[in-house]
């Protein structure tokens, strides 16, 4: 059953990304992820009172919550050091290492939740690997775009927190429904992208959104949040080791909706990059 959430999830994450870039035009970036964040969240919480899942929050021991929270805190600060690091640094670099966490959160999962690791594993996370960075395209840089090399600490941050928000996802996940941990970990996650846009002082942009960016983003956080609760439920069920990977072949959705949407097409490089990661994914679940 893991295995129907798990492509649910890869399904509607790579929707999320097709109707985020449609959302995308002219609003700050910063802004709409705590738009889409805000959506997000009230959906999770929505769920959770169909489900009627609110009654065992009493039961909740202090140990879940706790691991719930860090969950959604390294969501909120793998996005915090993914936008630094763009900001500071070359996109053609920070991609790759951003992309690099499915590999580290295998690694981790061996080594903290004790999951089997054998030789196809290992073989397919390093077809995972060499496959996400083949999709990533070099490209020119442009004059000025120099910066301190400070910006691969933020991107290797982003990497290790997104590898660590699956790792404690998997933890707090246990013994609660999973609707349920969805939305307690959206909390912690609304917090802090909220904060980052008072922080940034970019509060008095949320107004000068457009109408039509508005829907996108509402679409785009509904299917977020559906690949969530699929997504945490697949954890709750299966081993983190295969669950992950197969949410990050939602590329395999994202690139087919862009080229029917936005008419991009693969590279034979980028081509062979997806077939990488396909095989690499396929290794890993059989």
């Amino acid at each position: 059953m893991w295995l129907i959430f798990a492509l649910g999830s890869l399904f509607f994450s790579g929707v999320t990304s097709i109707l985020a870039k449609c959302g995308l035009r002219t609003m700050d970036s910063t802004v709409a992820t705590a738009v889409r964040t805000s959506v997000v969240m009230l959906y999770s919480w929505l769920a959770v009172f169909l489900v009627g899942s609110q009654g065992t929050i009493g039961s909740l021991r202090g140990e879940t919550l706790l691991f719930l929270l860090l969950s959604g805190c390294a969501t909120g600060a793998s996005w915090l050091c993914h936008f630094k690091a763009l900001q500071l640094g070359p996109v053609n670099q920070v991609e790759p290492i951003d992309k690099s966490s499915v590999v580290l959160t295998i690694v981790l999962a061996f080594l903290l939740l004790g999951e089997p690791a054998d030789a196809v594993k290992a073989a397919g996370a390093a077809l995972i690997g060499t496959g996400t960075f083949l999709m990533i395209e070099k490209k020119k840089e442009t004059a000025g775009t120099g910066r301190r090399r400070v910006w691969l600490l933020y991107a290797v941050g982003s990497a290790v927190f997104a590898s660590l928000t699956a790792i404690l996802g998997k933890v707090g996940i246990e013994g609660v429904e999973s609707t349920l941990g969805t939305a307690i970990r959206t909390v912690a996650v609304f917090v802090m992208a909220w904060g980052m846009v008072f922080i940034t002082g970019k509060r008095r942009l949320v107004r000068g959104a457009s109408a039509r960016e508005v829907v996108f983003l509402i679409l785009s956080a509904l299917a977020t949040g559906t690949s969530w609760l699929c997504y945490y439920r697949a954890l709750q069920e299966g081993p983190a080791s295969a669950v992950v990977p197969i949410d990050k072949m939602s590329i395999l959705v994202t690139v087919a909706f862009s080229y029917v949407v936005f008419g991009e097409r693969l590279t034979a490089r980028s081509g062979t990059g997806l077939a990488l990661i396909t095989a690499g994914t396929l290794a890993m679940l059989f």
